[in-house]
């Protein structure tokens, strides 16, 4: 928000002067509060990796120095925590701690509002089409009804409907609805050159509604993410989570937290809709933000049964 906020204001390009305002100053109690829950879980581990005298870390550390095909498949089946790989690499001074705040910040921190974003649009999507959230939840139950409403790692593997559903929802509101990248050469698109180191900005939001890749693009159809009919669909008409060397490094675990969370909530609960879709106003940010505060009503299913 507050990115936006003075891109759209010039002169608080001036840390100096931001820092001054209302907004500056409430940024900084803000990033005050994040930076020391992060600098929290940092000291916890560095505290567990002390106390066990870094014997996890140098068990991996002589592991991998190991130069044998067996030990090669062992580790890719293993691999270190992203915190403890960089507490390593602190401990070799390959990192400062302040390097090391700035990465689990990022880890932490990006995957919070974008999450929460999707899960709320693919709830209001559901409760738009109540024949698409019943099926949804069919499965789910198949699932979930065996372990009592308790769902393991690998049930999350079963749950194909589901993922098309959250699929098809990020296809059409996208968390992070733009980004922006600088070729490193000069490229040349059609009839157009772009200059190297040129910000060139991709709108994810407009690219996911192209009819020549989607038919039917504002229409929600979680079929249209089938093995059948994603074959053959040009890998980049699909970005929700940017694509190459630079994608979002937490996809895979925000579409295990989208499944879970979104699973136990259709276990659970029907929606159904109060605020719609279409009446939905966006704002500029960095993740897509509406302008105002959009509901859905939850009934639990014992209510109904």
């Amino acid at each position: 928000m507050y990115s936006f906020y003075r891109l759209f204001r010039p002169w608080l390009f001036i840390h100096f002067i931001f820092s001054l305002t209302p907004v500056g100053m409430l940024q900084s109690r803000l990033i005050k509060i994040l930076h020391g829950f992060t600098k929290q879980i940092i000291k916890e581990r560095k505290e567990y990796h002390d106390k066990t005298n870094g014997r996890y870390l140098a068990d991996f550390s002589d592991k991998a120095n190991e130069d044998t095909d067996d030990m090669t498949c062992n580790l890719r089946r293993k691999r270190l925590a992203m915190l403890d790989l960089l507490l390593s690499a602190h401990r070799h001074n390959l990192i400062d701690e302040e390097g090391i705040r700035e990465e689990v910040d990022t880890f932490m921190f990006r995957g919070h509002d974008t999450t929460a974003i999707s899960i709320c649009f693919t709830i209001m999507l559901l409760a738009e089409h109540p024949q698409i959230q019943d099926r949804a939840r069919a499965e789910v139950k198949k699932i979930m009804e065996p372990s009592n409403g308790k769902l393991s790692m690998s049930d999350l593997q079963k749950l194909p409907y589901l993922e098309m559903c959250i699929k098809e929802s990020l296809r059409l509101y996208p968390s992070v609805p733009l980004i922006s990248r600088a070729p490193e050469e000069d490229v040349t698109l059609s009839n157009y050159l772009v200059p190297a180191h040129t910000t060139v900005t991709v709108h994810i939001y407009d690219t996911h509604r192209d009819p020549k890749f989607w038919p039917n693009p504002d229409v929600f159809d979680p079929e249209r993410f089938t093995p059948e009919n994603c074959h053959g669909r040009h890998p980049y008409s699909y970005i929700p989570f940017s694509a190459g060397p630079r994608n979002c490094i937490g996809q895979k675990f925000a579409m295990l937290e989208l499944k879970a969370t979104l699973a136990y909530l259709l276990f659970n609960f029907i929606f159904e809709p109060v605020d719609y879709l279409k009446d939905v106003i966006f704002v500029p940010d960095l993740i897509i933000q509406s302008a105002h505060s959009f509901r859905t009503k939850f009934i639990p299913l014992q209510v109904v049964g």
